[in-house]
């Protein structure tokens, strides 16, 4: 690999029409559908691309997810798509992602556990060791990276005393 960059920032993406809601803005499932295209363009750096799941039967797969819509996305509006591996083992990813808008605005984060699968199964399986040393060249440039202030949220409602 070449100079990684800290974070992974995605191609620019074009909202589309077909996205916006009865309300106007940027349906909520589509802010999923932003964080998978920039998930993808880092995994094809990990190398696992599609390539990846059609030669060698292995894969990734979404185990949990937590997004925070921070600002509304319209139609036209031109954004990009971070992503900050935190932590990884033999079969797991942890990692963040911000959607930004060209603006530079924060419209929407993400924090997935990802899971690397065997097809054949499918079952959870460890990464091979070419993919291992992309993925770890990865998270040590990241590591540099200060730990996300909105990495590692959880959902309740804060009571008053």
């Amino acid at each position: 690999m070449t100079t990684i960059a800290a974070p992974i920032v995605s191609r620019t993406m074009e909202i589309e029409k077909d996205w916006i809601d009865y309300n106007g803005h940027l349906n909520m499932a589509y802010y999923n559908v932003l964080f998978d295209r920039g998930s993808d363009e880092a995994f094809e750096l990990m190398g696992m691309g599609p390539a990846y799941a059609r030669d060698r039967r292995l894969t990734i797969y979404t185990a949990e997810a937590h997004v925070c819509y921070v600002r509304e996305l319209h139609l036209g509006d031109k954004v990009t798509v971070s992503f900050n591996l935190i932590d990884n083992d033999e079969k797991r990813l942890r990692a963040y992602q911000e959607i930004r808008h060209a603006d530079g605005w924060l419209a929407a984060t993400s924090e997935t556990l990802s899971l690397h699968v065997d097809m054949s199964g499918p079952k959870v399986a460890p990464f091979p060791s070419d993919v291992m040393a992309r993925v770890e060249a990865i998270r040590a440039a990241h590591a540099a990276l200060p730990m996300p202030e909105r990495a590692g949220r959880s959902i309740a409602i804060k009571r008053k005393p």
